[in-house]
């Protein structure tokens, strides 16, 4: 009877299950009735863990569905070494063919960006784009990489990144000089250059007249399989990312973790320095997390961290030393914690010139918030500046009534709402108006107010 009950009540949960996990493969699956299907995914911004996975799942759900091929649209500048490394296998190793789309106008397809475009079957450029400068360790003021890591560690990792271009960009047959020299020589290329010097195969201005000239294109897929591609008239089905995938993604960006990391070490200080308020401490915990789940998908630079947490400290201990001079310096370390945050002398990473928090963003988050840490910290030094209102020292200079004759030995007197035992020096008559001058355990000290 129990076991019946129990199925009574699990199959309804089986059978949304099973109704999910068909609507799922629906999603993915190719409407056919002879036009071709087109799987579409998009890579904006960093090559992270994220965007890796995204990637690699939109070629394993592409090939599961039967897809005719998968489009890329490629935004980028660049990101993590071995995110790259697990894309451009996922491209290599797949049966479906993978077309990638540098796009729309004024996109690029930078440092790590170039990787996965060399590692599409087909590549399409939009007018304004732009591909290039993969070299793998680049300083923020155009230090060369001896001055970084060394000579033989900079020619190493040279020679090892050169080595991966080369071999993806003769597997796909394009130009492998071009390859070696984005690498050694940070060479950037538009789109028309990039065409003529066979990095690319097209340029396009649309992802459907992408899918257009690719039509009828012979192209070679995982195991030596050659397949023609179709591809005109394609039906289109978007590949979304997961929302661990999506998250990760979010979180990877300069400015954001900046911002992470400002939150956290003010609500931790502020914390600190005024136990209890409980608020700023759970604000500052959970943008802490946040901001070291971020960090794992980027290069961060401990000493840039402990920058901004040393530059909230500072202008935290100027509301109580009020001298002007440690408020400045912590503005100013604040905004250095920002400036070397990205660390894009990791070798791990391929990584544009422009990828960091920008000083349009830095100057005034910076100074709005440190003028936020200030106001906070200075509120709650003014509340703890005020008389107490609790405990002994709150009823001292409380008034109330005499509702009893109060002598030296005795007397009854109503303070705070209460009745209170106590005593004077002079005499008090009952119903007089009377001060609280001090407290023993439970018998107040008081005095007459003169009417």
């Amino acid at each position: 009877m129990h076991q019946r009950a129990r199925w009574r009540f699990a199959a309804p949960a089986l059978l949304c299950v099973l109704m999910a996990g068909l609507l799922a493969s629906a999603a993915d699956a190719p409407t056919r009735n002879g036009q071709p299907t087109v799987a579409r995914c998009d890579l904006e911004g960093v090559v992270d863990a994220g965007t890796g996975g995204y990637l690699s799942d939109c070629v394993a759900r592409a090939t599961a569905a039967g897809h005719d091929a998968l489009l890329v649209r490629l935004d980028t500048p660049g990101g993590s070494l071995e995110a790259t490394r697990h894309i451009v296998r996922a491209f290599l190793a797949s049966p479906v063919p993978v077309l990638v789309w540098v796009g729309p106008s004024g996109a690029h397809a930078g440092s790590a960006g170039v990787f996965i475009a060399l590692a599409s079957n087909v590549a399409a450029m939009a007018p304004g784009t732009n591909i290039g400068a993969a070299h793998p360790v680049v300083g923020p003021s155009g230090q060369s990489p001896e001055a970084v890591g060394g000579e033989q560690m900079a020619r190493k990792v040279e020679n090892d990144t050169v080595a991966f271009a080369e071999s993806i960009a003769q597997q796909r047959g394009r130009n492998v000089q071009w390859a070696a020299s984005a690498v050694r020589d940070s060479v950037s290329v538009s789109a028309d250059d990039a065409r003529a010097l066979r990095v690319v195969e097209y340029v396009t201005p649309t992802e459907a007249d992408f899918l257009a000239q690719a039509d009828g294109r012979q192209v070679t897929v995982a195991g030596g399989e050659s397949v023609r591609l179709s591809t005109r008239d394609a039906h289109i089905v978007t590949l979304e990312p997961t929302l661990s995938q999506r998250t990760v993604h979010a979180l990877a960006n300069p400015a954001i973790v900046y911002l992470l990391f400002l939150v956290a070490a003010l609500g931790l200080v502020v914390e600190l320095s005024h136990p209890g308020a409980i608020a700023p401490g759970l604000i500052g915990v959970v943008a802490l997390v946040l901001a070291l789940v971020a960090s794992s998908a980027l290069p961060v630079r401990a000493g840039a961290v402990l920058l901004m947490f040393a530059g909230v400290v500072l202008i935290v201990a100027e509301l109580f030393v009020t001298s002007g001079l440690l408020g400045a310096v912590g503005v100013l370390l604040l905004g250095l914690g920002g400036l070397f945050l990205v660390d894009r002398f990791d070798p791990e990473w391929f990584m544009d010139h422009s990828f960091q928090v920008s000083w349009t963003w830095l100057v005034p988050t910076t100074v709005a918030l440190g003028g936020a840490a200030a106001y906070v910290v200075y509120r709650s030094a003014q509340t703890r500046r005020l008389p107490q209102r609790g405990g002994d020292l709150g009823l001292v200079g409380e008034r109330g009534t005499a509702l009893a004759p109060v002598t030296p030995e005795s007397g009854e007197v109503f303070v705070h709402g209460e009745r209170w035992h106590a005593t004077s020096t002079a005499p008090i008559r009952s119903g007089a108006h009377i001060v609280v001058r001090g407290m023993e355990g439970l018998t107040l000290f008081v005095d007459e107010v003169p009417t």
